[in-house]
């Protein structure tokens, strides 16, 4: 027995009320505040705490292979658009989601550095590119008769969803952070390519399919499996060769050049610190080689 909580003893006593409201001589029988006052202590099977292995980043040492050769377009050529979508998701930490957000008019290039500058907006309530228009959704409504990407049902070509990222801009946007700094130079290299080549278009979304309408998330996950296994890998989460494993890659490169949480929580756009957490987490085989190192240190 222990001390009930004052919520168990209002129960004891609902239920010793609705027990006995129907019994024959029930005002005979009268239990005390103390009875009520304790409830039985009931302990489940104990379970075992297992960590399991939940580490899964892209391998650093293939993801130079995947850009290179894993992305070519039937005729050969490099796919720029899928490129850039990679390099945003390994470099910048975006969702896949986000990418397919961005407008043409949301980059800008640094002119000194030639560094491309991305703002992600919120599809539906974020600043239109244009004045006189009160937000995205009215903005795309009345120029393309489009609606928002996060506002199409699952199953059209369309849909992207928003998993509501911490805004950084009163513009209710957030600012792409490239790590390492110097792969947004090479962002706007490739962004150059595919804009020579980009065929002109009817919306205002950057990314394109071949056809010139806005790239779907299905073709692109298509294309990206045929990327990973045209450089010999196998679309694998425990291998990290998810598209999802290029944000976890980007989280885990931030911890292991010294950015602390809140620096990380704020790069990768979460609303909690504790949110970066299963980004940042060494896998086994990492955390006994920093033993290892250690030891040999004190040696």
């Amino acid at each position: 027995m222990k001390k009930a909580t004052h919520t168990e003893e209002r129960l004891r006593w609902c239920a010793y009320y609705r027990r006995h409201s129907r019994c024959f001589l029930n005002h005979l029988n009268k239990p005390s505040a103390k009875e009520l006052s304790y409830v039985r202590s009931v302990n489940g099977p104990e379970r075992h705490l297992i960590s399991v292995e939940s580490v899964y980043r892209f391998p650093e040492e293939h993801i130079d292979r995947l850009l290179i050769d894993g992305f070519r377009t039937s005729s050969g050529q490099p796919d720029y658009s899928s490129l850039l979508i990679v390099m945003l998701m390994h470099y910048g930490g975006l969702r896949l989601s986000e990418c397919f957000q961005i407008y043409v008019n949301d980059i800008s290039i640094d002119k000194k550095t030639r560094a491309a500058l991305i703002s992600v907006f919120h599809p539906s309530d974020g600043q239109a590119p244009e004045s006189g228009f009160k937000n995205r959704r009215e903005y795309l409504s009345t120029k393309y008769r489009l609606h928002p990407r996060n506002e199409y049902p699952r199953n059209h070509r369309l849909h992207s969803g928003w998993k509501h990222p911490l805004l950084t801009n009163r513009n209710l946007s957030l600012e792409v952070m490239f790590f390492p700094a110097q792969k947004a130079i090479k962002f706007t290299q490739i962004l150059q390519s595919f804009l020579s080549v980009r065929i002109s278009t009817h919306h205002p979304f950057l990314f394109t399919n071949s056809y010139g309408n806005p790239e779907s998330k299905k073709n692109f996950i298509q294309k990206y499996y045929r990327a990973v296994n045209r450089i010999g890998l196998q679309v694998s989460k425990s291998r990290g060769t998810t598209i999802h494993g290029h944000r976890h890659s980007y989280g885990y490169r931030l911890s292991n050049n010294g950015f602390n949480r809140i620096e990380i929580q704020k790069a990768m756009h979460h609303k909690s610190p504790d949110s970066c957490l299963v980004y940042i987490s060494p896998n086994d085989e990492e955390l006994l080689s920093q033993l290892r190192c250690a030891i040999s240190h004190e040696k």
